[in-house]
């Protein structure tokens, strides 16, 4: 009967605990046989300790509506790679024409009056030399004459916003990058202000050579990389790069006591994406790396961690104190030692198990 999941397993473990609990060697099971096994072999410790990171963008920018409209065209979509200044998508422009057009209008009507009241500034000026008109008249004049003025850079200042408001209808990359995220579609209406922080997100792009990985060390390990900062990363497509930088920060985390350590990349074809998992490797930090085995084959049961080990065709179930856990697979720090097999498989093993006591009944 094919038995599988998370609801048979505790019952055959229960089941092989409770056949193997007497103490009759008459009835001893077995020699587990044709159980899939796997055996633990030594981490290579070359390279150094490893811990896993985050491949985060020196630079990215998420790009946001900086005026409200409908999307007219999307030029570029994920994964193109743009130029500084690229129009990536366009927005309807009809507001915004509208205000350019009237900003326009008030700077023309303004300049029309500033140049009435500039003329009849000069001429109550020449009067006021033969002294046809008084001091006060000429005040005036000179009073209306600023009052334009004023009138007029207001009207220039609109004008230039009402431009800055259509140049927001073109949506243009910062840098030379690559779009990592998309978020509008063409017919579809963004909006600025309001209730948002700033505006709708558009796009996200990142510059693809300029990218880094932090990690967070022990302090005691601190000190060792600072003294020797070299780096190996490991990709999870199989990449291993030095790295380009490495800088240690000069502070802990006082809750976790651990000091941050930045890796920077080299210029990678094709770049890793933002996000992406890797594998940072210091040679400085020697001492014994730890054997990995596949999560897979863990027998959890709350905070308890275990595998069955098979040794002279018995099996015995063992807690494993774990430790960082990398892809498919976590490091061992205590429970197995090279060269000890584990049962690939822990529901075949209970399987086995209950095969094998039937066996030696």
């Amino acid at each position: 009967m094919a038995m599988s999941g998370r609801f048979t397993l505790p019952l055959l473990l229960a089941s092989t605990l409770a056949a193997c609990g007497g103490h009759d060697e008459a009835h001893a099971p077995a020699a587990i046989q044709g159980l899939k096994t796997l055996e633990v072999t030594a981490a290579d410790g070359a390279e150094g300790r490893a811990w896993d990171g985050v491949v985060e963008a020196v630079r990215q920018a998420t790009l946001t509506a900086q005026t409200s409209g409908r999307v007219a065209a999307v030029n570029y979509d994920v994964n193109d790679r743009v130029k500084a200044g690229a129009v990536l998508l366009r927005l309807s422009v009809v507001e915004q024409q509208a205000g350019v057009d009237s900003a326009v209008a008030q700077l023309r009507s303004a300049e029309a009056s500033l140049a009435e009241a500039e003329s009849n500034y000069k001429r109550y000026q020449a009067l006021a030399g033969s002294q046809y008109v008084s001091k006060s008249q000429l005040d005036q004049m000179r009073a209306g004459r600023d009052s334009a003025l004023a009138a007029r850079n207001a009207a220039a200042a609109g004008l230039a916003q009402a431009r800055q408001s259509l140049g927001y209808t073109q949506v243009r990359a910062p840098f030379d990058g690559v779009v990592s995220s998309r978020n509008v579609e063409p017919g579809e209406s963004v909006v600025f202000g309001g209730d948002l922080i700033g505006g709708q997100t558009l796009m996200t792009v990142f510059a693809p050579d300029e990218l880094r990985i932090e990690v967070s060390v022990p302090q005691s390990e601190a000190e060792r990389v600072r003294a020797r900062p070299e780096a190996r990363v490991s990709f999870d497509d199989g990449r291993r790069v030095a790295a380009a930088g490495v800088v240690v920060f000069p502070s802990a985390d006082p809750a976790t006591h651990a000091v941050k350590v930045r890796i920077n990349l080299p210029v990678l074809d094709p770049a890793p994406q933002p996000g992406g998992t890797a594998k940072v490797a210091f040679p400085a930090v020697t001492g014994a790396a730890y054997p990995r085995v596949p999560v897979s084959a863990l027998v959890r049961r709350g905070e308890i961690n275990a595998v069955y080990v098979l040794a002279d065709g018995r099996l015995s179930l063992r807690q494993l104190r774990l430790g960082e856990q990398s892809g498919d697979t976590v490091e061992v720090i205590s429970g197995l030692k090279p060269g000890e097999k584990i049962a690939v498989d822990p529901v075949a093993a209970v399987q086995a198990l209950v095969a094998a006591r039937k066996g030696g009944d």
